[in-house]
């Protein structure tokens, strides 16, 4: 089973809210999903990021690969950092 950390879209039309889940790469866009990360809010002044570092970190060195926004919010907040920094300590 492939895992990807990806975006779920959630809010009203012209009102999109993200959250930042651990899904099968197999399963819809907005459908079934393992665990939630965090959100992401892109209409706040500016964007909101919210993002539980310990539980992202922890997916990403179980195997979980990011797509591609995910992988630029996690570098926003720092998370992808602390990973590869976690990983050149383990070598």
């Amino acid at each position: 089973m492939a895992v990807r950390i990806r975006l779920k879209r959630m809010g009203a039309k012209k009102r999109p809210f993200y959250r930042l889940v651990v899904a099968d790469s197999r399963a819809a866009r907005d459908g079934r999903f393992i665990d939630t990360l965090g959100y992401y809010d892109p209409l706040e002044e500016p964007a909101k990021i919210v993002v539980d570092e310990e539980k992202a970190i922890d997916w990403l060195q179980k195997g979980a690969q990011p797509s591609d926004t995910a992988k630029y919010l996690l570098t926003k907040v720092g998370v992808m950092d602390k990973f590869t920094a976690l990983r050149k300590e383990a070598q």
